[in-house]
């Protein structure tokens, strides 16, 4: 066997830390990231549940997945989720960084009373929210009650389902958005604003013709973590309006319901779930192809 050459045994030991750290990341990803993913696409070809052992069926749960009239439904309702939580949940942080960032006077308190949703557990939020959307004594229809309005069924109507369910999401999650273009925001150059109220820009034409130049590949990079995030939504619609309402069932919940409650089977869930996967990673690759592209 030949000796170990000295100059890579020393390059060894001198890096023995970073190697154990390596191998130690290594083995957490495999455990918890890569592991389960390799698992998940092997029972989408199985059939599981807590009964019987695991039966091989191929291609049978993913045709048993097109047959089921919810499966459309709850990707329609995913897809409508993700467009209004774009609009809501990627305009609003980006305005308020804006605003954040303009400011002369409190800007720490008010980057604190931004953030703040986001140190919340999800679940609290959401049930902080599910006071005020109570049809009962909630706080909005006491409000709404308090000035001779009409009152709203919020997240029992079919017309109001959504958004608010979107508008929990948005609350929840823009602090952190908002954070993460401040950054952005404070890495353009001042003198590319000096010089633009030298010219007399005014403060839609910095927007336009400095911020969002600067920013654009924040906002490309924010886009696409938005659509992954929205289009995996779970905790807003099974604990606002449960998981058999159509209006708002979506792909998570599906994977839910087909797992825990009606069908038992870890299979069937297993394969709505890489279905998902496979939809977010095609996206994935043409957004990013796309954005490439037009970057070149």
């Amino acid at each position: 066997m030949a000796p170990i050459p000295v100059r890579l045994r020393r390059k060894v030991s001198e890096n023995l830390y970073a190697y154990a750290f390596l191998a130690a990341g290594l083995a957490c990803f495999a455990l918890f990231s890569w592991y389960p993913l390799v698992k998940g696409v092997i029972l989408s070809f199985q059939q599981v549940n807590f009964v019987s052992d695991p039966i091989w069926v191929g291609l049978d749960n993913f045709r048993a997945l097109l047959d089921d009239p919810l499966f459309f439904t709850a990707w329609g309702n995913t897809l409508k989720f993700t467009g209004l939580a774009l609009l809501f949940g990627y305009v609003v942080p980006f305005v308020t960084a804006i605003v954040l960032n303009e400011l002369r006077h409190l800007k720490g308190f008010f980057r604190i009373a931004v953030y703040m949703p986001v140190m919340l557990p999800p679940i609290v939020s959401v049930i902080l929210w599910q006071y005020f959307y109570d049809p009962g004594t909630g706080l909005f229809n006491s409000v709404l009650s308090a000035l001779g309005l009409p009152t709203s069924g919020w997240t029992q109507s079919p017309s109001t389902a959504m958004i608010s369910l979107v508008l929990v999401s948005t609350w929840a999650n823009m602090g952190g958005t908002a954070i993460m273009y401040l950054a952005g925001l404070a890495s353009i150059p001042s003198q590319l604003y000096e010089a633009a109220e030298l010219d007399g820009a005014s403060l839609w034409q910095r927007i336009r013709h400095v911020t969002l130049p600067q920013m654009r590949f924040i906002l490309l990079v924010m886009l696409l973590l938005q659509v992954v995030a929205t289009m995996q939504v779970f905790i807003e619609p099974y604990q606002l309006t449960g998981t058999t309402n159509p209006d708002t069932i979506t792909v998570m919940v599906l994977v839910y319901r087909y797992a825990f409650t009606v069908n038992n089977d870890f299979g069937l869930a297993a394969a709505m779930s890489v279905l998902l996967f496979v939809v977010l990673g095609a996206f994935s690759a043409a957004y990013l192809r796309l954005t490439r592209e037009k970057g070149a």
